[in-house]
């Protein structure tokens, strides 16, 4: 009787959180999770040793447990405990209250596990190319932005960080090896706006048209902007033109946007002892007018995604992070667009 009644009582609520539409139930009408599958099932093709060992969990359950991370950014720990709480999350992932939930070391293991065999960037791509069959070409034109991406900050000798700069191993670091592996040899430091910031950088390119990220990197955060401006250019965009902001501005970028038979909307800059004029002042408040879209991502991710903070060490490890991070601002993009339709 009681546990009958208890049954009643949870359907009862997973009906009215339907009923409510969150985002989450709208991820799991919208998003066709099965499309994945083929490209997921390789982390199972390598051959176990043996059968003993931690069982391996479906695939598909995995991949919404890491989308499900994004959403929040939480740690692989927190994540195991919200979803073990959480009936709305539960509900996401398609289990019920008795069925076991995977550990956050099965996470971390699966995370790595698709960043060995290089689908963190083949799912995106995947991605990318069903919005195009579903008429979300790329279109209007392409945005590139970056932003820091913080860690945890590392207080090291300056001595050290001057070794680590040059690609080295700081002096003794190597005689205490529980210590060495907690600390971040790809993180740097960099200053905007004077202000000094430690960690990463995510570099992305969306399409003025629909919003969506169509091309991204990781780098740590001493790189400058525009060093990445090559890679992030989406040739499949059907138009020419490319919006950044005064950081992407050079004369060998302007160059080899004109050689790439791209039209560049790129930010004039000041120069000392050479200001801008009033038509540059105004050309560039016309450029912000669509340049001003790509700060919708990463206010998204700061707003509503839980921030922009990563949790594990290394650049192959942050890559693993936001990777997942791009993809999953992408489904919440359709998800929008999605809306819009039915409205």
């Amino acid at each position: 009787m009681g546990q009958g009644f208890g049954k009643e009582r949870i359907e009862q609520r997973q009906t009215k959180l339907e009923q409510k539409k969150d985002l989450l139930v709208r991820l799991g009408e919208v998003i066709e999770w099965e499309a994945f599958r083929a490209s997921l099932e390789r982390v199972h093709e390598k051959p176990r040793k043996s059968r003993a060992g931690r069982k391996t969990h479906d695939v598909i359950l995995m991949f919404k447990l890491l989308i499900l991370q994004q959403l929040y950014n939480i740690s692989d720990e927190e994540l195991e405990y919200q979803v073990n709480d959480r009936l709305s999350f539960m509900r996401f992932l398609g289990l019920s209250i008795g069925d076991v939930v995977p550990d956050a070391t099965s996470v971390w293991l699966f995370r790595k596990q698709l960043r060995e065999l290089g689908l963190i960037e083949a799912l995106f791509e995947q991605f990318d190319g069903y919005l195009r069959t579903q008429g979300y070409q790329a279109k209007g034109g392409q945005i590139v932005d970056a932003t820091l991406i913080p860690v945890p900050k590392q207080h090291n000798r300056k001595e050290d960080t001057e070794q680590l700069e040059q690609g080295e191993i700081p002096t003794g670091w190597s005689e205490h090896p529980k210590r060495f592996e907690q600390r971040d040899l790809d993180a740097r430091w960099t200053k905007k706006h004077g202000k000094s910031y430690f960690g990463y950088k995510s570099h992305i390119s969306i399409d003025v048209e629909h919003g969506f990220i169509r091309r991204y990197a990781v780098t740590d955060a001493s790189v400058h902007d525009s060093q990445m401006l090559e890679q992030l250019l989406d040739d499949d965009n059907e138009t020419d033109a490319v919006w950044g902001d005064s950081a992407y501005r050079s004369e060998v970028i302007e160059a080899v946007l004109d050689l790439l038979q791209f039209e560049s909307h790129i930010h004039e800059r000041a120069y000392r002892n050479h200001p801008l004029t009033e038509q540059q002042q105004a050309d560039n408040r016309e450029r912000s007018r669509v340049r001003a879209k790509v700060e919708h991502v990463f206010g998204n991710w700061i707003m509503t995604m839980g921030g922009k903070i990563v949790r594990s060490i290394g650049l192959d490890a942050a890559t693993a992070h936001l990777g997942p991070k791009h993809l999953t601002y992408n489904f919440k993009r359709l998800v929008c667009h999605q809306a819009q339709i039915v409205a």
